[in-house]
């Protein structure tokens, strides 16, 4: 559940709450309506997202082998979609520990780190087309952790 509201739902059991409190009720309410609407759009999208990503990876590294770009591609998608979960429940906690901390031991011994950073670089510039500005200031923050986590690099998303 998300953190905030949960906290929320604790404290209405001792009493109603305030007006201070069911104002930010309210915008918890109205902020996981946007975060549902943007994984959704993530969701639906995905391919949409990820053929031109996957298409311009293919030009970027034509000397690598397919298996060994799919399976970068593969990862990226997973961490799009787990970080896409961890948006809508706002949690980073949960894309750190479902998928982070296992897969930057598998990057670091596969030895693809140039890859993985064309990969975030190429997916954040295509989430800037697909996206709103406001979509992208809910996702931005979980994409930029799974790039810091993985490639030890400050966020290229700003």
């Amino acid at each position: 559940m998300h953190p905030d509201l949960e906290s929320l739902f604790y404290k209405a059991e001792e009493n109603y709450l305030q007006a201070v409190e069911m104002k930010l009720f309210k915008h918890h309410i109205n902020s996981l309506a946007q975060r549902l609407q943007t994984y959704e759009v993530l969701r639906d999208q995905e391919i949409d997202i990820f053929q031109p990503v996957a298409d311009r990876l293919v030009e970027a590294f034509a000397q690598e082998s397919t298996p060994l770009l799919e399976q970068a591609l593969k990862q990226w998608i997973a961490i799009l979609r787990y970080a896409a979960m961890a948006m809508l429940l706002n949690n980073p906690e949960f894309l750190q520990r479902r998928l982070l901390e296992w897969l930057t031991d598998l990057v670091e011994v596969q030895q693809r780190q140039s890859i993985e950073a064309k990969l975030a670089q190429l997916l954040q510039d295509r989430l800037r087309e697909v996206l709103t500005e406001e979509q992208r200031n809910l996702i931005a923050p979980f994409i930029d952790q799974a790039q810091h986590t993985l490639l030890g690099a400050t966020a290229l998303y700003a």
